[in-house]
């Protein structure tokens, strides 16, 4: 079985599917890697090069893959930031095609949309198409905290609120919600990770490491994470704390290496291939709270 991901991609660094290719592979799953933008690096830096590649050479690659009779063993589509309106339909025709073909497969969708402090970083049609035409076919949705407050319309500053807001996305449709880079009433110098799956609502709190300046890929990584551990073990608070594991680890090794060599924070990259054992076998270990 295998993972079609439908994200962008950089030559340097990690984002999109540089950051969840991996990753995943290492996980050991098989990862059909579709690129809707090439660009050097991730848009974070102060220059880059590439193009958006649109949504017309996605469907063409998929096309060819359904002709080579894949989608039946394709069992998660996985989907991040949108580089225009045009990859949004050839996404949405993807999962119709996959679900057809393999009516078990899941589709997880990374709204990608914007960031605490940031704001929306993407085109100004692309939050409302996630939330009007993405949301509602997920099985799987994983927006960080500015991302569920954008989905959901309202103000969250603590767990109750969150709550509402991911029981009114679990309406729409998605069955599973991960929700990253949590502040509600969250511990000054901690971070917290949400995970719902319409049973029960459950919470891990970590360090947050300072590394919001530079880094990039965090959330695509975490994503395809929690896609391949809930594909895995079909139990989204055993999902929660092995994907914790892993990303906190990747990061925190990360932070500590380029710390030490004393770079820019504006430089700093995930060490995926460096840290790639917490992939497998994480050296820490989060319990998660059930707190609804």
């Amino acid at each position: 079985m295998a993972i079609l991901s439908i994200q962008s991609h950089v030559v340097y660094g990690y984002a999109g599917n540089t950051a969840a290719v991996f990753p995943l592979q290492r996980s050991g799953h098989e990862v059909w890697a579709v690129n809707t933008v090439e660009f050097s690096n991730h848009t974070g830096y102060k220059s880059w090069r590439g193009q958006v590649l649109g949504g017309e050479l996605a469907e063409e690659l998929i096309k060819g893959v359904e002709e080579r009779g894949g989608l039946p063993r394709c069992e998660a589509v996985l989907s991040g930031y949108l580089g225009d309106a045009t990859v949004a339909n050839a996404i949405k025709n993807t999962v119709k095609k996959v679900r057809s073909a393999n009516p078990s497969a899941l589709y997880c969708c990374d709204p990608v949309m914007g960031d605490v402090g940031r704001g929306f970083y993407v085109k100004s049609d692309i939050p409302e198409i996630i939330k009007n035409e993405l949301i509602p076919i997920a099985d799987i949705i994983c927006p960080n905290h500015f991302e569920l407050e954008a989905l959901a319309g309202t103000e969250i500053k603590n767990i109750e609120t969150a709550r509402s807001a991911i029981e009114s996305l679990h309406e729409k449709g998605p069955k599973v919600i991960l929700v990253t880079s949590f502040k509600g009433n969250v511990e000054k110098g901690k971070i917290g990770l949400l995970a719902s799956d319409k049973t029960g609502l459950y919470s891990i709190t970590t360090q947050e490491l300072p590394i919001s300046v530079g880094m990039a890929g965090s959330g695509d990584i975490t994503t395809a994470i929690f896609l391949a551990r809930y594909l895995e073990t079909r139990d989204v608070k055993k999902t929660l704390e092995r994907c914790t594991a892993s990303i906190f680890g990747i990061i925190e090794k990360s932070w500590h290496a380029h710390n030490s060599s004393m770079l820019n924070p504006a430089l700093m990259e995930l060490r995926i291939t460096q840290e790639q054992n917490e992939l497998v076998n994480p050296s820490r270990h989060f319990e998660a709270k059930k707190v609804f």
